[in-house]
């Protein structure tokens, strides 16, 4: 299986989509879970859906099965969600509350930290303490939770430092939910965040979007060379006024930040162009700020306004299966029907998401047929894709053992 995965790595033509393989092969989605989503960070959730003790959120991702869950110290942990007994799911709900953790299968019971507390009729040589839940690896990052399932973690700090101070000013930790919505697109998942980093497709897909959001590759796309005058104006009149803006992206590809504007005369991702929400989420000091545009593979990309914010969730579920998870975030005193209509908030991006669902799968039924080969990226308008699968081409080929034939170039 590595051997099939880098010999079609050393033939990739640069600046070129992937071979049919690489969209739908269930042994390179197989490989994909174990180098890439069983060895990164993930996000999972906004820490504001976990507000009080007991509060819990569960997750699947390939073959593991987490409890993520704040204890009654305030810290949230993160848990594989299956008894020291016998193995039983431990936690079956999407989400809940409860004091301990128990197991429906024996009620083993766990405290809210993962250690076992009760276990009925054991042997009289048996240890409570070495049976507590096997955590997994848990990093709270300005309101935002990840995961790791690795036995050892890669770096989260790096990231973690240069995102907290362009993520603070959100201020995510006083946040609620306010609609959350889950849907299946039946492509992989690689061809979900292809379609992310471009706009190419929007002005043709996207109506909805498109009165707000600038089809502007600059914008979507990854810097090349010196920063647009109409970018460098934005960043610096934020910076100014004390948030953080300019376009970052890291040495390895795996993350990029920056804050960008919207087009002109536009606040919020609403129909008109208005703001959706007050009170606003946040300190953002002036209404025309634009979109916080953040993303991190393998599982997230996020925007977040002066009034409310927005994160993405992508979770593959199969070769050719690909769950989308998108919350809607609002200051937590801010009540709908009063503060906020919520038709107005989310009918963009819900029609926005149900577009993209659409292209996705149009792209992979297109890539099932015999005549499909790779086509030519445009460097103009899709930089951010060809970042995007450089990034994946170099991590598995690094991952699989062929990192020597893997050059983008």
């Amino acid at each position: 299986m590595p051997t099939h995965v880098q010999d079609l790595l050393a033939r990739r033509t640069p600046r070129h989509a992937l071979e049919q393989p690489f969209y739908g092969d269930p042994d390179i989605y197989q490989a994909d879970l174990e180098a890439i989503f069983y060895r990164e960070w993930l996000f999972a959730i906004p820490a504001c859906e976990v507000p009080k003790a007991g509060n819990y959120v569960t997750h699947q991702v390939g073959a593991y099965r987490v409890v993520i869950v704040r204890g009654a110290d305030g810290a949230i942990r993160a848990f594989h969600n299956t008894c020291r007994h016998r193995g039983s799911i431990l936690c079956k709900a999407a989400k809940g509350t409860a004091p301990k953790l128990v197991c429906p299968y024996h009620q083993w019971t766990y405290e809210l930290d993962g250690r076992l507390i009760w276990a009925r009729d054991m042997d009289a040589d048996f240890d409570a303490s070495r049976h507590g839940l096997r955590p997994v690896h848990c990093r709270e990052l300005a309101g935002l939770v990840y995961i790791c399932l690795a036995e050892t973690p890669p770096d989260f700090d790096t990231y973690a430092d240069l995102a907290r101070p362009y993520l603070e000013p959100h201020d995510l930790g006083n946040a609620k939910i306010a609609f959350e919505s889950s849907i299946i697109e039946e492509g992989n998942w690689k061809l979900v965040w292809e379609n992310n980093r471009e706009c190419y497709h929007c002005g043709g897909n996207h109506p909805a979007l498109c009165r707000t959001f600038p089809d502007d590759p600059a914008v979507t796309g990854i810097e090349d060379g010196a920063t647009p005058p109409h970018l460098m104006a934005h960043f610096d009149r934020c910076e100014a006024a004390g948030l953080p803006s300019r376009f970052h992206i890291a040495e390895d590809g795996q993350f990029r930040i920056a804050r960008m504007p919207l087009k002109v005369g536009a606040k919020s991702y609403t129909m008109d162009g208005g703001l959706a929400v007050q009170p606003w989420l946040g300190r953002v000091p002036f209404d025309d700020a634009g979109s916080l545009l953040k993303f991190h593979y393998p599982t997230t990309w996020n925007h977040f306004l002066p009034d409310h914010a927005i994160v993405f969730r992508v979770t593959p579920v199969g070769p050719k299966q690909t769950q989308v998870t998108t919350k809607w975030l609002v200051n937590k005193d801010a009540i709908e029907g009063r503060d906020y209509d919520l038709q107005r908030l989310t009918e963009v991006w819900i029609a926005t998401n149900d577009e993209d669902r659409r292209v996705v799968e149009d792209n992979q039924q297109g890539i099932d047929s015999p005549a499909y080969r790779p086509g030519p990226y445009s460097s103009t308008q899709e930089s951010g894709v060809i970042q995007f699968v450089d990034w994946y081409a170099r991590v598995m080929g690094e991952r699989t053992g062929g990192a020597a034939a893997v050059a983008a170039e």
